[in-house]
């Protein structure tokens, strides 16, 4: 997120994807609550690929609070493969804290994420790997999503309102699938509590001068469990956090080894001022009228 616009890239033609090595160690991070349809076909498919992009690498699941069968079978895959780790939470503390514990117990030069529901493939890391030595981030962008229409539409508009109040402009900034430089990640104490962790990684990545490419990913339909990011109250609880995290953005320091310290982003705190001056006038203009009526 430095100054120049991020680079955009559509994904090779399928079969054509050019296999790049990661250099150093990789973390994969899978966030995972109640998926126990999942889990296992999730890691085992990236046990299968990630030899082929890392060296060396770790796959750390994050069990959220599942009340299935979650925790078992991620014990079950602890136990057969050295190289994949649990962290069990006892109750559910949002998608944003199954990440941060994930990226606390990472080790590697670079770390990954990616939902564990089976709608994106371990795989197109191969769409990745090939920028990962020149940038900061590389974030994937879902091309076709496969999501309802009623949470496609609220993507939209978030999209456009991260843009506006943090200068931040992927094209899908809660696509599930990036990879981060390991100490990019490390600098950064996170606290959001929900979805809004891609949108405050971002937000202080671009405050330290990261930079950034995008490439277009594939994204599935959801075969199996349950997905709750779509219902409105997880929506309206987005949107207040949203604004809580744009007022905390501006006591947020850059650490001293950011590679270029940026300013709080002038045109949200315009919108934001001038929203709340009209916001108090319709209410100071509704009680001159109420009290007007008495």
């Amino acid at each position: 997120m430095s100054a120049e616009p991020p680079i955009n890239l559509p994904p090779p033609a399928s079969g054509t994807a050019r296999l790049v090595r990661l250099p150093g160690r990789l973390s994969l991070v899978l966030p995972a609550h109640n998926e126990e349809g999942n889990i296992a076909l999730v890691v085992e498919r990236a046990l299968a690929t990630l030899p082929d992009f890392a060296a060396e690498f770790e796959i750390i699941v994050v069990n959220d609070g599942s009340r299935d069968a979650t925790g078992r079978i991620l014990d079950g895959l602890v136990e057969a493969d050295p190289r994949v780790k649990a962290i069990h939470h006892p109750h559910n503390r949002g998608y944003g804290g199954a990440l941060t514990s994930g990226f606390r117990a990472a080790t590697g030069d670079h770390i990954m994420f990616m939902d564990a529901d089976r709608q994106f493939d371990i795989a197109d890391i191969a769409l990745l790997a090939p920028l990962v030595p020149a940038f900061d981030i590389v974030a994937g962008f879902r091309m076709e999503r496969n999501d309802p229409f009623h949470r496609r539409v609220f993507a939209e508009v978030f999209n456009v309102t991260v843009r506006i109040l943090f200068a931040v402009h992927l094209r899908d900034i809660d696509c599930a699938f990036k990879i981060f430089r390991g100490d990019l990640i490390r600098s950064m104490e996170l606290t959001a509590p929900g979805a809004l962790i891609n949108t405050e990684i971002q937000a202080k990545a671009r405050r330290q001068g990261a930079t950034l490419a995008q490439v277009g990913v594939h994204h599935y339909p959801r075969v199996a469990g349950t997905a709750s990011g779509g219902n409105w109250r997880v929506i309206a609880r987005a949107m207040r956090e949203t604004l809580f995290l744009w007022w905390r953005m501006h006591r947020y320091q850059p650490p001293t080894t950011a590679r270029a310290a940026r300013r709080a982003h002038v045109l949200g705190n315009a919108v934001v001022g001038t929203a709340s001056v009209t916001a108090a006038a319709i209410v100071v203009g509704a009680l001159r009228r109420l009290i007007g009526r008495r």
